[in-house]
């Protein structure tokens, strides 16, 4: 009997260390996360900073940097939505071999997904049969940007028209509702919170995209080229300035995503 009870109390006492662990272990990673920002806030000058902000490579990154993330998240979005709602709706080989296309830039390594560009968009596109190069060019920064960060859209737009109930839409249907019609006042609006984030999201992962870009097009320089560019001639210091800038994208996403009520890892 007190054996028993000794081994309970063994494990009892084994079980509360660990839980108390679990804490500690997480707060390390998340000081990982959180050291660095808050290192880069103490350790330079705002007044530098904003002063560097100014400088004519920073304002021109930026610039190309939005626009083409403005563009890439468009296309995005228009071809994106009918794909996600077509893949919410099928479950067969076709639309699992699709939703594999889907997910396959995200497993890429950017460096690799710009090389897959180069051979149907760079100078020899298709072993010279076409004349389509989109290398040094703003489409190039576009195209790459899409491929890059569209299955961030689709993957979570999906996943919102997942969570509709399909009885809703057929409802609507059966009050005389075409499918347009359907969408428009039933399907759109109950996943507008995941369609919304899902937006947000593929315009901060278009704006920070790098390898593609840097492989297929490289100029005009976006922000995270423009990072390595300043920081491969001038050094950390050079490259600081556009990095707050994406910095500030990042929060500003997180931010959104959270006013939305609506984060794809929940």
């Amino acid at each position: 009997m007190s054996r028993a009870l000794s081994r309970g109390e063994t494990r009892a006492g084994h079980t509360v260390g660990v839980r108390e662990l679990v804490p500690v272990l997480g707060a390390v990673l998340l000081l990982y996360f959180v050291v660095p920002v808050t290192v880069l806030v103490l350790t330079y000058s705002p007044a530098a900073l904003l002063s560097s902000l100014t400088e004519t490579y920073v304002i021109n990154a930026a610039i190309t940097s939005l626009v083409a993330a403005l563009g890439s998240t468009t296309i995005a979005v228009v071809f994106g939505l009918p794909l996600a709602y077509w893949l919410s709706k099928n479950t067969g080989a076709l639309a699992t071999a699709a939703m594999g296309a889907v997910v396959l830039p995200l497993v890429l390594p950017p460096v690799v997904s710009g090389m897959l560009l180069l051979t149907v968009v760079g100078p020899n596109g298709l072993g010279g049969l076409t004349d389509l190069a989109l290398t040094r060019s703003l489409l190039g920064v576009v195209a790459a940007q899409t491929f890059v960060a569209s299955p961030f859209f689709v993957v979570t737009a999906k996943a919102a028209f997942d969570g509709i109930d399909d009885h809703l839409e057929e409802a609507s249907r059966s009050l005389g509702r075409d499918w347009v019609g359907t969408m428009r006042s039933v399907t759109i609006p109950l996943a507008k919170p995941g369609l919304l984030a899902g937006l947000v999201l593929t315009f901060a992962r278009a704006m920070g995209e790098f390898g593609a870009t840097m492989m297929l097009a490289y100029y005009p320089r976006t922000l995270p080229v423009q990072i390595w560019a300043s920081f491969i001639s001038d050094g950390l210091d050079a490259a600081l300035p556009v990095a707050v800038v994406l910095l500030g994208v990042a929060l500003g996403t997180l931010l959104v995503v959270h006013a939305l009520r609506a984060t794809p890892w929940r």
